[in-house]
């Protein structure tokens, strides 16, 4: 089985030391083994849920859903309907961004247009 450092980890998933300290102390990341000198010892296992982690917090999902997501998971298959749950209220509120997106989009696209008429 392969094993990361932090540092690789770091490397790997954009995510500080500092942020992967927190996401463990608040439970969001599961208990990290360590070597026989202390040192963190990330698996492959979570380099994959810290994936699941950066998109989830990328896309502005707030921590308390996470750490419920991370509750849900780790409770077994029997909660995967209420994961699902979970996952398209958070699916609804990105789509709701995308749109505010592309409507904010639209409009510095016409200021362009504009300035660029009155040249």
């Amino acid at each position: 089985m392969s094993v990361y450092t932090p540092a690789e980890v770091v490397e790997e998933t954009g995510f500080t030391l500092d942020t992967l300290r927190y996401y463990e102390k608040i439970g969001l990341l599961e208990r990290v083994e360590r070597n026989s000198a202390g040192q963190r010892r990330f698996t492959q296992e979570d380099i994959g849920w810290l994936g699941t982690i950066r998109c989830l917090r990328d896309t502005g999902m707030p921590i308390a859903e996470m750490l419920r997501f991370a509750e849900l998971v780790r409770a077994g298959d029997h909660t995967i309907a209420d994961r699902i749950k979970l996952l398209e209220e958070h699916d609804r509120r990105v789509e709701g961004q995308i749109d505010n997106l592309i409507e904010r989009k639209r409009y510095v696209s016409n200021k362009i247009s504009y300035y660029r008429s009155v040249l």
